[in-house]
């Protein structure tokens, strides 16, 4: 698939930051580690992809807004566009040893996400879409999954970690959902459990407080595989609410009932 110029840039600053993060994957012990909050670390390797993806960004469009999980938001000469970056989705994998985790960049024009890249460095697997154009991963058109029965399908969602206020809600969740279906997933990459929801991979996810820069690109490569994607309060904002249910349509309505209670 040809995408537009914008979308290239995306995919290349993700290629060359997933390059820099795996030759620190291979070294993962000897990264120097500090804590950023209970539970929530920050890298060496986290902050120097960061570096690369903005510095090929802003090269390119130097006029765009910025929010990234370590640089934090910064307004550009254009108001109608930003760049939401995660140079590093499922770092406590990734110091971990556990080859499961991501960059993730999406393009935000006039307050509506306009594309979308996920990478997996550690698969070669590059998820991306642009409103309008459908969802791939690398040279394969993305299909969220054909699945129609709840006790078939398979989901994925984040357990709160260290003692988080929202642990309570997420067990009562769970405790709805796992015993109609065929089973639940938490791998710890956010990003990476949207896209394999437009892979169909994951027949749906949802979580809660999450980041704009955790879901806002896999939000649109989830809609343009045919996925249908609200957040938890159904009169919220997903980028700004930070929580998402997503599924194929013949699961949403079934799977967001369970999870709204």
């Amino acid at each position: 698939m040809v995408g537009s110029a914008n979308l290239n840039i995306m995919i290349k600053a993700a290629r060359r930051a997933g390059r820099s993060l795996v030759k620190d994957f291979r070294e993962v012990e000897n990264l120097q580690v500090s804590m950023k909050g209970a539970g929530d670390f920050v890298s060496r390797a986290d902050i120097n992809a960061e570096k690369i993806i903005k510095e090929d960004l802003m090269a390119a469009r130097p006029t765009y807004g910025w929010l990234g999980e370590e640089g934090g938001a910064e307004d550009g000469q254009d108001p109608t566009r930003r760049w939401i970056v995660d140079p590093l989705d499922g770092t406590t994998n990734f110091l971990h040893g556990l080859p499961h985790w991501a960059v993730s960049i999406a393009l935000e024009h006039k307050g509506q996400i306009v594309a979308g890249v996920i990478f997996d460095p550690a698969k070669d697997e590059m998820f991306f879409a642009e409103k309008g154009t459908g969802a791939w991963m690398n040279e394969s058109r993305l299909r969220v999954s054909g699945r129609t029965k709840m006790i078939e399908s398979l989901f994925s969602t984040g357990l709160p970690f260290a003692g988080r206020s929202d642990l309570p809600d997420t067990l009562k969740e769970m405790a709805r959902v796992a015993p109609v279906c065929s089973g639940i997933r938490r791998w710890g990459a956010a990003a990476l459990d949207v896209a394999y929801v437009a892979a169909g991979r994951y027949d749906g996810f949802w979580e809660r407080r999450l980041n704009a820069w955790d879901l806002a690109a896999g939000l649109i490569i989830v809609r343009e595989a045919g996925g249908l994607a609200e957040p938890i309060d159904p009169a919220g904002n997903i980028v700004e609410d930070g929580t998402l249910i997503c599924a194929n349509e013949a699961l949403f309505s079934p799977l967001a009932k369970l999870v709204r209670g």
